[in-house]
């Protein structure tokens, strides 16, 4: 169901609960899914606000990085890949006003394959060492008193 189209059944809900009718029976003549506190909830926001309070007041979670930043962030990389995520972290609350974290800002950059150099070899050293197999027995050394 479409924005408007919940917004003209909450109405029709709405002024059917007006008209008397339960919550269940309002709900279920106007072809909607409430909850029982949701429905008085909304009614009573709508004796307080009207029509306004009808509206979804939700805008969803904000994407932390939109198209301008993650641009700039493409820029910054490619042009000086060394650069480390704490330094790009100030430019990116200087240049744009928000603040992100390092951890997301490393992630956001192995996402895109821009790592640093520092990243790719500490990655490589990790899988290297993962291949080594250890024997897990100590060395002795060689004692002849």
């Amino acid at each position: 169901m479409e924005k408007e189209q919940q917004r003209a059944a909450k109405g029709r809900m709405i002024a059917l609960m007006q008209a008397g009718h339960s919550w269940q029976e309002a709900a279920s003549l106007a072809d909607i899914q409430i909850s029982r506190s949701a429905a008085y909830r909304l009614l009573q926001k709508v004796r307080t606000q009207g029509e306004t309070g009808l509206q979804d007041g939700r805008h969803g979670h904000p994407a932390k990085l939109h198209e301008p930043v993650l641009d700039f962030l493409k820029d910054s990389c490619q042009a000086a890949p060394d650069t480390p995520s704490h330094v790009l972290q100030r430019s990116v609350e200087e240049h744009f006003g928000i603040r992100v974290s390092v951890s997301h800002l490393n992630a956001t950059r192995a996402a895109l394959g821009l790592r640093s150099r520092t990243a790719q070899l500490r990655e490589k050293n990790r899988s290297r060492r993962r291949e080594v197999k250890h024997t897990g027995k100590k060395e002795q050394a060689d004692c002849s008193w």
